[in-house]
């Protein structure tokens, strides 16, 4: 069978998340699912669970399940939205912030390693890696203003 880009692409981002989750796990006591879930909410300003499930693309059953026990393990804050409804809004504790702090940093370190013993540039990797994520988002926006 011919490898093609997206088979690459596949298999490393398969890779890539189980390797995240093995290190998180040792190193960080938490899985990769709920550390992805708070570093966005560190990365979403005013976050809800509704917007969290859309970015991990899972239900808001899920996320109000993990967010339940990230708040009991002090890593969330989940306060009702001021605007009412069911809606509920998001904030890293300290605790949560410096959880996510240290694991980027541990992921970014091992990630670097791997792309050096690679011998692939990494300023070059990472700006090509935002330009196709840059790319893929814009595409994304126009194809919902089509539709």
């Amino acid at each position: 069978m011919e490898r093609s880009l997206s088979f690459y692409l596949h298999v490393l981002t398969a890779r890539l998340d189980r390797a995240a989750d093995r290190i998180l796990r040792a190193e960080h006591n938490v899985s990769y699912s709920r550390f992805l879930a708070l570093a966005l909410v560190g990365e979403l300003e005013g976050a809800t669970q509704r917007v969290l499930a859309e970015y991990l693309g899972v239900t808001e059953p899920s996320v109000s399940r993990m967010t339940g026990v990230l708040a009991g393990e002090g890593l969330l804050d989940v306060q009702p939205d001021p605007a009412g409804g069911n809606r509920r809004r998001l904030r890293l504790t300290e605790r949560g912030a410096r959880l996510v702090a240290a694991g980027q940093r541990t992921l970014e370190d091992r990630l670097a390693m791997v792309v050096a013993e690679s011998g692939v540039p990494y300023d070059q990797y990472v700006r090509y890696t935002a330009q196709l994520l840059e790319t893929f988002d814009r595409l994304e926006r126009e194809r919902e203003v089509s539709t």
